[in-house]
């Protein structure tokens, strides 16, 4: 294969992965079985991005990082600063603010982190 075609699969991963993994964020809390792993998913998606966030900026995502590296070698340039927002434009063709991406996603996620919480450490 050329490195180009190792880029493409690589892209691929990259969507892939990461949308399953913004859907286990979102939505993991629901399954029983997977209740203690979410909780430990969302805490450490908050943990980069609040922690990493001091050094590479609030938000911050390696998954991110390393999916948009791959991008720039296949030549795209112009990657919002948002996972989300990439993937709502290349996806599903909309582009949205920023702002309101940014606030839709944190609330989502900390809704998502409230339910594990909750269902986690309820009294049964």
């Amino acid at each position: 294969m050329t490195d180009d075609a190792y880029l493409i699969v690589a892209d691929y991963f990259f969507l892939v992965f990461h949308n399953l993994l913004i859907l286990f964020n979102l939505f993991g809390w629901i399954v029983k079985k997977w209740r203690k792993w979410h909780l430990a998913c969302i805490l450490l998606t908050f943990a980069s991005w609040g922690i990493l966030g001091i050094w590479y900026g609030f938000g911050y995502c390696p998954l991110t990082d390393w999916h948009w590296q791959v991008l720039r070698k296949l030549g795209e340039y112009d990657l919002p600063s948002s996972y989300v927002s990439y993937l709502l434009e290349r996806m599903l063709g909309i582009r949205l603010s920023p702002t309101l991406v940014d606030a839709l996603t944190v609330g989502s996620a900390l809704l998502a982190l409230a339910a594990s919480l909750w269902i986690n450490f309820r009294k049964k």
